[in-house]
């Protein structure tokens, strides 16, 4: 899943943005996490703070890092070895949403336990953004676009928008904090970006679930694993017979030069790929499903695996 500094001192101002955001990026969940959303009315608590809920610390880690000082961002979902899909909120979950004035959950039915929660905990003036109903994702539709770069800018955007109307005094701040983490905190994301896109783009890639489809469309891989073999993997139901034999005929025959994996969702038949792609001499490359380890920065995460990725390819083609 592009993302201009106010009007004044444009230099002083970008500096002391990119001061502010240094200090809070490397805890950007961690600092939301030990956040209390207990007294928090119509979206701030005292001192124009924003008290902010992400669903998944993937996005709650971008919006740590655009609300700096004037946003507390809790995370739900915040362990790696936690499945968003079916996740049972707390009580304590409750408490948090329901002391919440912004609250940023997945859709497209990823976590359709938030929709309860909101439900169940209202909130007077609470402001909600659902990132599959902002980026155009129906239900149905691949929600995993934390991996797409378009939607990643546009839900850096939407949040400095959202916090801006929340807490107009410090508009200006808020526009500051969102240059510099396009300017610089997203840099390196976006230079492995656009490197995987010059050297690789056509290059055939196999996978073990939808997660990677929307980055391999964005750097122009040639994905050849069957979409309902990908679809029933991420969704936890049985591919077909025929789409794991189209898998592993794929693989057999070197017709991928790299595999792309999730490690957090594996099951018998992706760890047998696994070994199969291993065994015939294809690099696999690793994604994971949330924030990895726990507490790394959205962009950060997402940078190392790139570089995972780049460096599969390389090995893969020689380029």
């Amino acid at each position: 899943m592009r993302i201009a500094m106010p009007v004044r001192s444009l230099r002083v101002a970008l500096a002391a943005a990119v001061a502010a955001l240094a200090a809070t990026s490397a805890c950007s969940t961690a600092s939301g996490k030990a956040s209390s959303a207990a007294g928090a009315t119509a979206g701030k608590t005292g001192g124009g703070v924003v008290q902010v809920v992400a669903a998944e610390n993937f996005w709650g880690s971008i919006a740590a890092q655009l609300g700096g000082d004037h946003a507390k961002v809790a995370s739900i979902i915040a362990n790696p070895d936690t499945d968003p899909h079916d996740y049972e909120p707390t009580t304590g979950d409750g408490r948090t949403v329901a002391g919440a004035g912004y609250v940023i959950t997945n859709g497209a039915g990823y976590d359709g336990w938030s929709d309860k929660l909101l439900a169940a905990n209202p909130a007077a003036g609470r402001t909600t953004l659902k990132v599959a109903d902002l980026v155009g994702v129906k239900e149905g539709g691949n929600p995993h676009q934390w991996y797409s770069p378009d939607s990643v800018h546009k839900v850096v955007d939407r949040i400095t928008d959202d916090l801006k109307k929340l807490d107009p005094a410090d508009a200006a701040y808020f526009d500051q904090r969102k240059a510099a983490y396009l300017g610089t905190a997203l840099a390196p994301y976006e230079k492995q970006l656009a490197a995987i896109r010059a050297s690789y783009a056509g290059t055939p890639i196999g996978a073990s679930e939808s997660i990677v489809t929307p980055l391999a469309d964005s750097l122009g891989l040639k994905l050849l694993t069957p979409a309902t073999f990908l679809g029933a993997i991420s969704e936890g139901t049985d591919p077909t017979a025929q789409d794991k034999a189209t898998v592993d005929e794929q693989i057999r025959t070197g017709q991928i030069k790299v595999y792309l994996y999730n490690s957090q969702n594996s099951t018998p038949d992706i760890k047998a790929q696994v070994d199969a792609a291993k065994a015939k001499g294809i690099p696999v490359a690793t994604v994971t499903e949330t924030l990895t380890p726990a507490g790394t920065p959205f962009q950060d995460w997402q940078t190392t695996q790139l570089q995972g990725l780049a460096d599969a390819l390389k090995q893969a083609t020689g380029k």
